[in-house]
């Protein structure tokens, strides 16, 4: 398991972490469609946190696109980076992930997050930073839809519904003109009758692309197998770093 240090100049305030993000949003690409579902590997990565030894834990695991077997895993650990700060979350946890990424000794491909990309308050959440610091493709799977709007889908697999942004809250953060509520991302069914994940672009994704990919990572579970075995390994990783 790799140890990872706080980066120099890593931000260590509000006003430092909302620079950032201003900085970094204007290189999100949305213009790629990404890798065809189903072919090359794609990558799960999530983390784990000691709050009484303030540690995170972040795991990557590789699969196969296809067979959805592992293909490799690492894991990393490290000093929590930033203090806990609703919309800020990716600066807890992107040393750690970096850490963990960069440990794997093959190509991840496109890499799927627990969490959120475009739909997120100031448009710019962890698939999304994640993406411009590596050049990496990436969606965000989230199970909650953090504080946007969306009609049910349907029932059967597959069906699905925009997400969207309040139109004042969107003119705030981005400082364009009130217009009509933008779609950030979809509410996606992926069990028949069971509660939709909520998807979203990271970067040199489309939406339509992230869904198809997010579809192909579920055939059994609500989650993507990407997130349950990244979850499943930071969390055994968590036990070994803690004694």
């Amino acid at each position: 398991m790799k140890t990872v240090r706080i980066p120099a100049g890593w931000p260590a305030t509000q006003e430092q972490a909302r620079a950032a993000q201003d900085e970094l949003r204007g290189r999100v690409v949305l213009d790629e469609p990404g890798p065809p579902p189903g072919t090359g590997t794609v990558t799960g990565v999530d983390v784990a946190y000691d709050d009484e030894r303030d540690l995170v834990v972040a795991a990557a695991v590789v699969l196969d696109a296809v067979s959805l077997q592992v293909v490799a895993e690492a894991t990393a650990v490290g000093q929590v980076s930033f203090p806990y700060i609703p919309g800020m979350l990716a600066f807890r946890e992107i040393p750690t992930v970096l850490a963990a990424l960069d440990a794997l000794p093959c190509p991840p491909g496109l890499v799927v997050c627990d969490g959120y990309g475009l739909a997120h308050p100031r448009r710019f959440g962890l698939a999304s930073h994640l993406g411009v610091l590596t050049g990496l493709p990436t969606i965000g799977v989230a199970k909650n839809p953090f504080t946007f709007a969306y009609q049910e889908p349907g029932a059967p697999r597959g069906s699905a519904s925009p997400l969207l942004a309040d139109a004042d809250a969107d003119a705030d953060e981005t400082g364009r003109a009130p217009a009509e509520a933008v779609e950030v991302g979809r509410a996606l069914r992926t069990r028949d009758g069971v509660k939709p994940v909520f998807v979203s672009v990271g970067h040199r994704v489309s939406l339509d692309n992230a869904c198809a990919h997010t579809l192909a990572l579920t055939p059994e579970y609500r989650l993507p197998e990407t997130t349950r075995r990244a979850d499943s390994l930071c969390r055994r990783a968590l036990l070994e770093a803690t004694p």
